[in-house]
């Protein structure tokens, strides 16, 4: 009985381009870095890394059973003799011989590869160290995996002499040998687990830091080409990670259990080596072709599943406006809607499973009986012994299985190829894009200015606004009006950086001197506390302080009827829009900018709060810049920009603009 260990980037990258990629190098651009740097030929060098470090394991291996085969030789030479003479035999010959160059060169070259190489490996140390040790355990359980076959060998041909001293000897042997492999395997799957979350740790962290650097999540989620950003920063990378550790150790298993078995079944037959490659290949190649309809179907299902989900997360963020409009009917459509694509998508893939199983299953059984088929002419004629033919079908067995490795994992194989698509276009839309056209560019200065500024809508179908030109004095401020849909709020995005669609210069001040108030207050998950201090909550403000602004918003009873300023609430359902909007307000005072951005800011506020808001950013001497539907916040302007359309555009004195307004 065998051990067995069960397993059930670029510049300029656009998503397109990166589709045009093979699955392989797709895979090695998300897997690499945690091993290896982003440099040329990094892919390569990995995987000559990886394989020195086989072979520099492989000679460790060596020269640790050599150490203890030639310490039992000494002990108990007898008994050393019964159970390992073949084994004995080698090593000794190997050390009496050139062939001890050979292990010496197993260490030395990859010693003087990793020694080339060890300015990048030493940054990545505790990633090769772990991937050290669980192939170091893998390496083990292949040399046990051999040592049985062996075992089971001695004790076949033991019961069939009725030679009962040799037969309980090699049950001693076998059980110690499990005492042996148990506490391998059991320490190899926790250290590959191991493995494989700070793998995921790195990962996570990385594409979470791309994610938010230089606001790609907003050009993610404003674009729309990349479903689920948060389905595949949280699951695919789990799988990913996961999967990517077992195929590798299946992979490199399979490998070593090639290298081991294939001298033992060619010992036996050479007839039976030519089966079990041709068997095989014809098999990888048919499930290969009957597969590939599969990775497809996978990565609609992950994709089915993400939608699916959302809308029911998306009912949860907004059930009083449901409830409000009795909305219950359409959301329920839209749900069953979604979920249906979920189960059609589904229904083809298990269909697709079930074609590919008719083939796969009848393609395991044959195997059972046909070494025996293979060898019988050869044991009936008495050239070999029974022990010797149930070790070539433990050795089949496992060249079979080595060989077979796409028509045993092909199912876990295109859903990880499904996963490996979505996170490497997720990285990909991460990367920054070399742009066809300038667009809107920003540039620091001490006050606002927009040089000859034309926005288009985020496709380019449509000018919002177009030829506009401002300059803003040391003590102006200036209020943006005009219908909806003429852009008033795109061209506070243009003014944040958020909005590069089109043309022109704007100079602004430095973006950390500049507070955006949007009209829908963001509330972050956390505290009272982190509410007002946020985005820079390692800031330490006496709760007095806090309080005191909170009185300035109308909102001083609020520590009191929420539980204080450590109180962690759903902020966004607790309050109501205007106290959400007061809130936000207090989170600026706190903050003390020199400039503020307010986009309908006030919108859900009665004009006494609004006007008491607006007279504190005018004591603080914040200069700022409103967009507004009411005519009540223009008073607190010095500045009117009137917004019609295209090139149809007025700037204007407060003074001057009421009498228009009033006509």
């Amino acid at each position: 009985m065998a051990l067995r260990i069960c397993m059930k980037y670029k510049k300029g990258c656009t998503v397109k381009a990166q589709n045009e990629q093979s699955l392989w190098i797709r895979f090695v651009s998300i897997a690499q870095p945690y091993f290896f740097p982003r440099l040329r030929f990094g892919g390569l060098s990995m995987l000559l890394l990886i394989v020195m470090l086989l072979v520099f394991l492989f000679g460790v291996l060596f020269l640790i059973v050599s150490g203890l085969v030639l310490a039992g030789n000494v002990l108990a030479p007898g008994l050393t003799g019964k159970i390992a003479d073949g084994l004995l035999e080698m090593i000794m010959l190997t050390f009496s011989s050139r062939l001890w160059l050979a292990v010496a060169a197993a260490l030395a070259i990859p010693g003087f590869v990793f020694l080339l190489f060890r300015r990048y490996l030493w940054i990545r140390r505790r990633a090769w160290l772990l991937l050290a040790v669980v192939l170091l355990l893998l390496l083990s359980v292949t040399g046990i995996n051999v040592a049985f076959s062996y075992i089971g060998n001695y004790f076949t041909n033991a019961l069939v002499k009725k030679n009962q001293e040799m037969a309980y000897l090699f049950v001693a042997v076998y059980f110690c040998g499990f005492l042996v492999g148990i506490p391998i395997v059991a320490f190899y799957g926790y250290v590959r687990d191991y493995l494989g979350m700070c793998w995921r740790q790195w990962m996570t962290d990385d594409f979470i830091a791309r994610y938010f650097m230089n606001r790609n999540y907003y050009e993610v989620e404003t674009k729309g080409v990349i479903d689920n950003p948060d389905q595949r920063i949280m699951e695919d990378i789990r799988s990913f990670t996961r999967t990517s550790l077992a195929f590798l150790l299946i992979l490199l298993s399979s490998l070593m259990d090639l290298v081991s078995f294939t001298g033992i079944l060619w010992s036996k037959s050479v007839l039976l080596v030519c089966v079990v490659l041709g068997y095989s290949l014809l098999g990888t190649l048919i499930t290969a072709l009957l597969g590939r309809r599969l990775v497809r179907l996978n990565f609609n299902q992950l994709r089915y599943e993400a939608d699916f989900r959302y809308s029911l997360v998306h009912v949860r963020d907004n059930t009083e406006s449901i409830a409000f409009y009795q909305g219950e009917g359409p959301e329920v459509a839209q749900i069953s809607g979604r979920f249906s694509s979920v189960l059609k998508n589904f229904s083809l893939l298990i269909g697709w499973q079930r074609n590919l199983s008719f083939f796969t299953t009848a393609y395991s059984y044959l195997p059972v009986v046909l070494p025996f088929l293979v060898l019988f002419p050869q044991y009936f004629k008495g050239r070999i012994e029974y022990g010797d033919m149930v070790q070539a079908n433990f050795a089949f067995s496992q060249v079979y299985a080595a060989l077979s490795l796409i028509v045993s994992q092909i199912t876990e194989i295109t859903g990880f190829a499904a996963g490996i698509k979505r996170l490497s276009d997720f990285s990909c839309a991460l990367e920054p894009e070399e742009k066809d056209e300038p667009g809107i560019t920003s540039n620091e200065a001490p006050r606002f200015s927009l040089a000859d500024v034309r926005l288009l809508t985020p496709g380019g179908q449509r000018t919002l606004i177009s030829g506009l030109s401002l300059k803003m004095g040391a003590a102006d401020n200036l209020v943006i009006v005009g219908q909806s849909g003429v852009g008033k709020s795109s061209l506070l995005r243009a003014i944040a950086g958020l909005w590069t669609r089109g043309s022109g210069e704007v100079l602004r001040p430095p973006l950390a001197d500049i507070f955006f108030l949007p009209q829908k207050p963001y509330m972050l998950l956390g505290s009272l506390r982190d509410q007002l201090l946020y985005p820079r909550l390692e800031r330490r403000i006496p709760d007095q302080e806090l309080r005191d602004v909170l009185a300035a918003v109308c909102l001083a009873d609020l520590p009191e009827r929420t539980g204080g300023l450590d109180a962690v609430l759903d902020w966004g359902n607790v309050l109501s829009l205007g106290e959400q909007q007061r809130l936000a307000f207090a989170r600026l005072l706190v903050s003390r900018p020199r400039f503020a951005v307010l986009d309908e800011a006030t919108s859900a506020l009665d004009t006494e709060n609004e006007a008491n808001l607006y007279r504190k950013l005018q004591e603080m001497g914040v200069g700022f810049i409103s967009v507004g539907h009411r005519a009540s916040i223009v008073a607190f302007h010095s500045h009117v920009l009137d917004l019609r359309g295209g090139d149809r555009w007025r700037l204007l004195p407060v003074a001057d603009y009421r009498p228009a307004a009033a006509g």
